[in-house]
């Protein structure tokens, strides 16, 4: 049998084959892991109740409040919590609390 493929066709499946495999690459993808800096067990009793009193959060609520725009936050290595000069134990760079002070411009 000698059949043809018509122009129209090969460009349909071409299509169909490109967006099976854009998709199926974004379904193997390794889903980015969100950083958590909730972890409080090696705290003290004291200094995890100042953590709550300052009310900490791992990620601010209030734009251009961050940790990692605070004067009181030191950054840990890239993708790592850091630390704050306030609080102790980790802190998350999307973070925030009632301490935050802006960093000098």
């Amino acid at each position: 049998m000698n059949e043809r493929v018509s122009r129209r066709d090969l460009l349909q499946k071409s299509a169909a084959f490109g967006v099976l495999a854009v998709v199926g690459a974004g379904a193997c993808s390794k889903p980015e892991a969100k950083l958590s800096c909730t972890d409080t067990m090696s705290l003290s009793a004291a200094d995890a109740q100042l953590r709550s009193t300052l009310s900490y959060v791992d990620v601010s609520m209030q734009p251009g409040k961050s940790c990692s725009n605070c004067e009181q936050f030191l950054p840990g290595p890239a993708n790592a919590c850091g630390t704050c000069k306030v609080l102790r134990g980790p802190i998350n760079p999307t973070g925030n609390c009632k301490s935050f002070a802006p960093k000098p411009a």
